[in-house]
């Protein structure tokens, strides 16, 4: 699949690429604001944009990952998918899965902030190696951007950990 970098129609957007288990995404709360990496390896589109991409509603996202072990691909979309301002810490909205990966991993993050090493509350970005919409006792289930073994989509068929993710924006 490759990057599309027209946010003025409704061709899908490229937000996330995780390309190995690295700590790539161990970033600052400015970096992940105004984005970081190249869409041919790693990469964050930034969380402004993507407030400024969701902020109206009536976006989706779908994840594709790759689970590490078999290297067999999984989906998961979301018809529900709001990022807050940076005031409100980016705060998401999520809802509406569906997909063949076998667990709703992402759906638990929702009412969650952005956090980062730098703005981290909870201690899940320093924990996991990356920011992300980490919260709750657990860090979330879905740690796509994080590094080593906790690079993970929980409770994914055949292991939890990935070798690959995807993350993609449609909006009206």
């Amino acid at each position: 699949m490759s990057f599309v970098a027209d946010y003025t129609t409704q061709k899908p957007v490229l937000i996330q690429q995780h390309v190995d288990n690295s700590s790539f995404f161990d970033r600052s709360w400015n970096e992940f604001r105004v984005g970081f990496g190249n869409p041919s390896g790693s990469f964050w589109l930034g969380n402004e944009r993507i407030y400024q991409l969701t902020k109206d509603g009536g976006c989706k996202l779908r994840f594709l990952i790759q689970q590490e072990i078999s290297s067999t691909w999984y989906w998961a979309e979301y018809s529900t998918f709001i990022v807050a301002n940076g005031t409100s810490n980016y705060q998401l909205t999520v809802a509406g899965f569906s997909g063949d990966a076998n667990y709703d991993a992402f759906g638990s993050h929702d009412g969650y902030m952005f956090v980062t090493h730098d703005r981290d509350v909870d201690d899940c970005a320093a924990a996991h190696v990356g920011g992300f919409w980490h919260g709750g006792s657990d860090c979330g289930h879905a740690r796509v951007n994080a590094a080593g073994h906790y690079f993970d989509w929980e409770l994914l068929t055949g292991g939890d950990n990935l070798m690959y993710s995807q993350m993609w924006l449609e909006c009206p």
